[in-house]
């Protein structure tokens, strides 16, 4: 019986920003909002999965007190009465109230805007005193939603699949300390 080869998936790239990149934007951006949030004890929110490394090291950045809570989201494709557009529901709420709190999203990366959008509406409804987000990675060619309330941005990235400091592949990588670029077995992304 023949044997099948096997395909070769995606590859580990070089870093595209090192443990020590990372550090030192992270450190910035907890500098930026311990001074706009001085006083106020924001509650950070983050998305599950990707933004938890992101997630901690701000919190860890941060001087001033503050809340950490987790929702997870899920997208799946709708049913041709809907056109076929990708539709986003909760599959994990917070897990305190939000009602009066400052509100700090904290996300992974930020491409099309659709999934922070969703989470805009939805925290609103719970009448938080205010909405803000910060995003670890920005892909603002990509918007499709505008007006969207993020305050802090750590990098502008071009539209390259990552992996390592909280990002995957199936899974695989998140425990990486640097963030690489994933590469096609063809040399290209």
């Amino acid at each position: 019986m023949p044997v099948e080869p096997k395909t070769a998936g995606p590859q580990l790239g070089e870093v595209y920003l090192t443990r020590f990149e990372l550090q030192a934007r992270v450190a910035e951006l907890g500098r930026e909002i311990a001074r706009d949030y001085d006083g106020l004890e924001p509650v950070l929110v983050a998305p599950l999965k990707a933004s938890f490394v992101f997630l901690a090291d701000l919190s860890r950045a941060l001087p001033i007190p503050h809340g950490v809570d987790f929702l997870e989201l899920a997208s799946y494709a709708a049913g041709a009465d809907t056109g076929g557009h990708a539709r986003i529901r909760l599959l994990k709420d917070l897990d305190a109230e939000i009602v009066d709190r400052h509100v700090l999203i904290v996300e992974d990366v930020l491409d099309t805007g659709l999934t922070l959008n969703y989470l805009c509406k939805t925290l609103a409804l719970r009448n938080p005193a205010s909405l803000a987000a910060a995003t670890l990675l920005d892909r603002p060619y990509r918007r499709l939603v505008e007006d969207l309330p993020v305050r802090y941005v750590g990098f502008t990235v071009p539209d390259e699949l990552f992996v390592g400091y909280g990002f995957d592949l199936d899974e695989r990588y998140r425990n990486l300390p640097d963030l690489h670029v994933l590469r096609s077995p063809h040399g290209s992304t």
